[in-house]
């Protein structure tokens, strides 16, 4: 935060000082105890094990400037305590007061698959003309997105913001905060299906990114979804397709590999601008003219931005690839669903130089009572691509085997169900020449399992 006092952090917030000076300089927002960069205000968070208000002693001790408070009604210290209703209402009220000082164009980005790269991707489209500003790690909640906006400057020319949801209405509350100008969703998929019961229902929530996005906005569409390709912008907003089909305005045509890597031309109206990605997948080439569509938006041309994101290598944990001991690793082990799961299997079948393809899989989390469908599915498209080793981490994932196991039996596969035991079998069974896919829901810890073997 640039310029802001406790006497603002009252305003926005409705609070109250119980003690302190209201003059207090106050650069940053924090809700872990442990970590402060230095003027930070303190908002404790009560969760549903842990109320953090428990912690903001150590808040202090650890530099926090000021502290948020919905516990106590009355403080004699010489740092402020603001006493406020709610701790997570008055921290987004911050937010937006934030935003409302601030001048800079917001490119929000939600999806069910791909946020995170697509938003990577945006960004350094962007930065071919621009000093841009993107969330930091997965700062994407109600939470994470009046922190993330809060870490803003004046430095900053253009921002783009990764909008998460896992419940009803949550996008719409993250979107007011943020007052996006332009608004990108990548698919429609299954993640958080457990909760919002049917991917209608999904892209419901998704297409709530609008409540946020300014009159005459943009919203920015795959126009290969099936969901997605037929919807059209709210009232005073355009509507722009990418993707590679005919109805879209941004397309990728003439796509191929080159050494495993994706190359395409990108057409938009007369423009033709090749391309080759240093990140593999084909999934990448949408995430690519999302990109393209953000940045010529915003008065880059195509060419230039292509050049930018040419040189756009990957995002850590989410298909990072790396040549270690005579070995291809990919490390896409941040999280996982149905659709990334079967793109990352795309890549692994995609090396041209591997010896064995090695699929090392663990449970795809959240996906609700068809979870074990979606781990049969996976098992199914296996047996449709070149791997030739399975090593599955989790009880869904036995299904993944099942599968394997019925439609293509000369595949070799193997169960665990803790990372040590996996990681002693992988230090056996990796050999020179090996190309080796991980990828798994977060929860899973397959990336520690990963990293062994960067």
């Amino acid at each position: 935060m640039e310029h802001m006092t406790v006497k603002e952090i009252l305003l926005a917030s409705e609070g109250k000082l119980l003690c302190g000076s209201e003059d207090t300089v106050l650069e940053h927002i924090s809700i872990d105890s442990r970590n402060m960069k230095g003027n930070d205000l303190f908002a404790p968070i009560i969760g549903e094990k842990v109320d953090a208000h428990g912690f903001i002693d150590q808040a202090f001790e650890n530099g926090a400037a000021a502290v948020l408070t919905s516990r106590h009604d009355a403080m004699n210290a010489e740092k402020p305590w603001i006493r406020v209703e709610n701790t997570i209402q008055a921290l987004q009220a911050v937010g937006s007061y934030y935003r409302d000082r601030l001048s800079l164009p917001l490119v929000g980005i939600t999806g069910s698959v791909g946020k995170t790269t697509t938003r990577e991707m945006v960004a350094c489209a962007l930065s071919a003309r621009f000093s841009v500003f993107k969330t930091p790690g997965n700062h994407n909640s109600q939470v994470g997105v009046p922190i993330t906006l809060s870490e803003i400057t004046q430095k900053d020319e253009i921002g783009v913001i990764e909008l998460g949801m896992s419940e009803p209405g949550e996008l719409t509350i993250i979107s007011k905060i943020a007052k996006i100008q332009m608004a990108v969703i990548t698919n429609i998929g299954v993640s958080h299906i457990e909760q919002l019961g049917s991917k209608e229902n999904i892209c419901r929530e998704k297409l709530t990114i609008q409540d946020g996005l300014s009159e005459a906005g943009i919203l920015i569409l795959n126009g290969d979804d099936e969901l997605l390709k037929e919807i059209r912008a709210k009232k005073g907003c355009r509507t722009i397709y990418y993707g590679t089909g005919k109805n879209c305005d941004y397309r990728a045509e003439d796509f191929h590999l080159e050494d495993g890597f994706p190359a395409f031309t990108a057409v938009y109206e007369t423009e033709r601008v090749p391309m080759r990605l240093k990140v593999m997948g084909r999934h990448n080439v949408l995430n690519a003219m999302a990109s393209l569509a953000v940045a010529r938006e915003s008065g880059i041309s195509m060419e230039e931005a292509a050049k930018a994101l040419e040189e756009f290598t990957g995002f850590k944990n989410r298909q990072e690839i790396y040549d270690t001991n005579g070995m291809t690793i990919i490390d896409d082990t941040y999280n996982a669903s149905p659709v990334s799961m079967k793109a990352g299997l795309e890549v692994l079948g995609s090396v041209g130089k591997a010896g064995r393809r090695i699929a090392v899989l663990a449970d795809m989390k959240e996906l609700g009572e068809k979870s074990p469908e979606y781990h049969y599915e996976i098992g199914e498209y296996i047996a449709d691509h070149p791997i030739d080793l399975v090593v599955v981490l989790g009880e869904l994932s036995k299904e993944i085997v099942r599968a394997v196991k019925e439609k293509s039996p000369g595949v070799v596969t193997r169960e665990f169900m803790d990372p040590e035991s996996l990681t002693a079998y992988l230090k056996t069974e990796f050999r020179e020449g090996d190309c080796v896919l991980f990828k798994g829901s977060n929860s899973m810890k397959l990336g520690p399992v990963a990293a062994v073997f960067h």
